[in-house]
């Protein structure tokens, strides 16, 4: 009988993390229990720095262009349904639920009350050291919807 042999990869199969926010939520409790709500969003600057660092420069670069690129492909491979109104000077992102908070909420996972952090403070970060500044309009703790404006500075 002759062999058959499949041969795949990382990138052939669907992006998938979902239960990593639920492992997210589950630091940010901890963070917030044992140090405190500041904890909590050190680390995520700290974090937002580091992992979002190319982005950032993007952004000085570019302009928020960069950062809709980014959100429409986060968005898409996530499964999210987002609006973008954008200009050169601003931009209002609104998500009208966070696929991280659906995916916890459907399968029983707490979420951390600071959870809406892992948004306002990293969008706030990213923002960090560019023309640009992050702005929170709204936030549903139950499903996650909000929206947020990306502006430029006032000199």
């Amino acid at each position: 009988m002759a062999q058959e042999s499949i041969r795949r990869s990382a990138t052939d199969n669907v992006y998938l993390h979902k239960d990593f926010h639920g492992a997210l939520s589950t630091g940010i409790a901890y963070l917030e229990q044992c140090y405190g709500a500041e904890a909590v969003r050190d680390y995520l600057r700290q974090f937002a720095a580091t992992f979002y660092a190319t982005l950032t420069q993007a952004i000085k670069e570019r302009g928020l262009i960069a950062l809709r690129e980014h959100l429409e492909h986060i968005y898409a491979i996530e499964g999210g349904t987002i609006h973008i109104a954008f200009s050169e000077d601003q931009m209002v992102l609104e998500v009208e639920t966070c696929p991280a908070v659906t995916h916890m909420r459907q399968h029983g996972y707490a979420v951390a009350p600071l959870f809406s952090e892992t948004s306002k403070t990293v969008y706030a970060a990213i923002c960090a050291g560019t023309p640009f500044v992050a702005e929170w309009l709204r936030y549903d703790e139950q499903s996650g919807r909000s929206a947020v404006r990306f502006a430029r500075r006032q000199s």
